[in-house]
């Protein structure tokens, strides 16, 4: 016969309950690990490290471009025509002299015509007026002439006959009227030489009038002949044609307007450099800094000369006088590399310039640490930039080694691991 003993199972039920609220504590605190814990750091590979350093830092910025020549002639149209030659190809070497496009214009070619025909017929006048002039000249001489003449016999008759009064050989009568013959002679002869003053007066006047005709004429007719003479387009300078005309090349039977653009020639002995620098470096670039072009084929000092006022699409051209001769193979339009050197700074904390690093920022850079196996973000103020370097003016110590790729993928760690 069995014997029930309650406090087996009271014991039992004890244990139980003891199990359970022990296995309950052991869950939440399992629980509550768990939550506590941080998501493993990523792995990143291929970091870009660079150490932080201390000395001579030289600030420069960098563009891209290409050489372009010094001087430039733009050849215009000065009046409209249709091409009728192009005795010149693009490429070639030319002289001041050097015909480009021949152009007609038969409007202008007419009123040449016509003012070459009005100055004949105006010289042919001044010529008559001339020889007319002459011969009234010579008309008026002649009656002076005569008027003297008279007037001598007639003063020789009057002293004759005083001579003969006195002994009584001539009446008083006779005297006096050859002394008045005499005097109205010697009027007359007064009167024609005043003619002739005021005919030499006359001469000069007339023919001024119709020579200042002539010259106008003349220089009209120069000027027509310039016209026509500026049809056939010359280069202006020495150089090489670049180019004919704006937008398609020029084609013989084309009509050409007045004004309109038809070579343009460079001297390509003479060229610089056109650089495209980033607006936000640009902004220290001053005249006169000493810089440098890479060719492809060599490298070629030079200074900054001008510098464009505006950003045009984020960048800002500048131009860079070349100060030694380009290699062999310069030619206009050739792709090349700058550099401008805008100051040595003797004693700076610098460090290879992160892809998020821009001057005069505050950033969050990841520190190498745990010997090359982890980096951790730092907050690292940053100053004064050049092409790959960038000051450190809080946050970094020399020697301290960063992550210098790009690190947005990780923006939501503080920590990665590095393979």
């Amino acid at each position: 016969m069995d014997i029930a003993r309650p406090e087996f199972k009271r014991r039992r039920r004890r244990r139980q309950i003891i199990y359970g609220v022990s296995s309950l504590i052991g869950l939440a605190l399992v629980t509550m690990g768990l939550q506590r814990l941080q998501p493993a750091a990523p792995l990143v590979e291929n970091a870009l490290l660079g150490t932080v350093e201390r000395g001579p830092f030289v600030r420069k910025v960098r563009g891209n471009g290409t050489l372009v020549p010094e001087e430039i002639r733009l050849i215009t149209a000065a009046y409209a025509g249709r091409i009728e030659e192009l005795p010149i190809k693009v490429g070639a070497a030319v002289k001041t002299q050097t015909i480009l496009v021949k152009l007609s214009n038969p409007e202008l070619e007419q009123a040449a015509f016509d003012a070459e025909w009005t100055l004949k017929a105006a010289e042919a006048q001044w010529t008559n007026l001339t020889v007319t002039l002459a011969s009234q000249r010579l008309t008026q001489q002649a009656a002076v002439a005569m008027a003297e003449a008279n007037y001598n016999r007639a003063k020789v008759e009057a002293e004759v006959n005083e001579e003969l009064a006195k002994i009584d050989l001539v009446p008083a009568l006779t005297l006096k009227q050859s002394k008045t013959n005499a005097a109205e002679l010697k009027r007359l002869s007064d009167i024609e030489h005043e003619r002739l003053r005021i005919s030499a007066s006359s001469t000069a006047a007339q023919l001024a009038v119709q020579e200042a005709q002539v010259r106008q004429l003349r220089a009209q007719l120069e000027l027509k002949r310039q016209q026509v003479e500026a049809l056939k387009v010359r280069a202006g300078i020495d150089g090489v044609l670049q180019k004919l005309g704006d937008q398609s090349q020029l084609q013989i039977g084309q009509q050409v307007a007045a004004g309109s653009l038809v070579a343009r020639v460079t001297n390509p002995k003479k060229l610089m450099a056109e650089l495209k620098i980033p607006e936000t470096q640009a902004r220290d670039v001053e005249l006169d800094q000493i810089a440098e072009v890479d060719t492809r084929n060599g490298f070629v000092p030079g200074r900054v000369v001008r510098k464009d006022p505006a950003a045009q699409n984020g960048t800002v051209t500048v131009d860079i006088a070349l100060t030694a001769p380009l290699p062999r193979g310069a030619v206009p339009e050739l792709n090349v590399d700058g550099t401008v050197f805008l100051e040595k700074l003797d004693d700076i904390i610098y460090v290879g310039r992160p892809v998020q690093g821009q001057s005069d920022s505050t950033v969050g850079l990841f520190k190498v640490v745990e010997g090359g196996k982890a980096a951790v973000r730092v907050p690292v103020k940053l100053g004064r930039n050049s092409v790959s370097e960038i000051e450190v003016v809080e946050g970094l110590q020399v020697g301290d080694q960063v992550i210098l790729s790009d690190m947005s993928a990780w923006d939501a760690f503080q920590r990665v691991r590095i393979k």
